[in-house]
């Protein structure tokens, strides 16, 4: 159990400083219905993880389990593969990179928060954990490596707690200090929010190089 949790924590972090979802619920707590609507989008991003997670991890447990000593070369294949994804999506995030002086593009979405309802953006955190390509991949690494460790339903879902909880605490922290004390909040979340959108591409780049090599590592380590 240790070793799954061990070997998932990467990729929760990877899921948790995706900036585009803090950047989200950042602009939901500062817009006129800060309350419901930043509730809504911590369920949703809840939810979007877990059932992704859960998702992948059910597919993987369908994998033939073997000796724990032999070398398991389908899962160690996906890992590759996915992990070879995340240095593509890394490539992608630098290339586009705002160059010095240039002001960093935003979602088109983002500036319709102010007049989201607290079901709207239920749906778009749960798009953006279960459905967004970068959190996807991430929630897929971690099926496998849940699913194909062999630690049966108690131990799955014990990985997969922890995983979803790791990996919405980014967002769940600002939204919970937000509503015990939003009069100090509003100036600190203001200022995270502009340092996000500035390094967002590059923050996003770093993260997801790392997370791909480790993952490519575990790969090639279950061969």
């Amino acid at each position: 159990m240790n070793q799954v949790i061990g070997d998932i924590l990467p990729l929760a972090l990877g899921v948790a400083i995706s900036p585009i979802p803090i950047i989200a619920a950042i602009l939901m707590l500062l817009s006129p219905r800060a309350r419901g609507t930043s509730l809504g989008f911590l369920a949703g991003w809840v939810v979007g993880i877990a059932v992704a997670v859960t998702v992948f991890t059910l597919l993987a447990s369908v994998i033939p389990e073997q000796d724990p000593e032999a070398s398991t070369p389908v899962a160690g294949t996906i890992k590759i593969l996915l992990g070879l994804l995340l240095l593509f999506l890394a490539l992608r995030q630098w290339q586009g990179r705002p160059k010095p002086g240039e002001t960093a593009a935003l979602p088109k979405w983002m500036e319709a928060i102010g007049e989201m309802t607290a079901a709207r953006a239920f749906l778009l955190a749960f798009a953006l954990a279960a459905i967004n390509p970068k959190n996807l991949i991430m929630a897929a690494g971690a099926g496998v490596l849940i699913g194909s460790a062999g630690e049966g339903v108690g131990g799955s879902t014990i990985a997969i707690a922890v995983f979803t909880v790791l990996a919405a605490s980014s967002v769940a922290i600002p939204v919970v200090a937000y509503l015990l004390a939003s009069e100090r909040m509003s100036a600190p979340l203001e200022s995270l929010r502009r340092w996000l959108v500035d390094h967002n591409a590059a923050v996003m780049a770093v993260l997801l190089l790392v997370i791909g090599v480790v993952m490519i590592g575990k790969g090639i380590g279950s061969f």
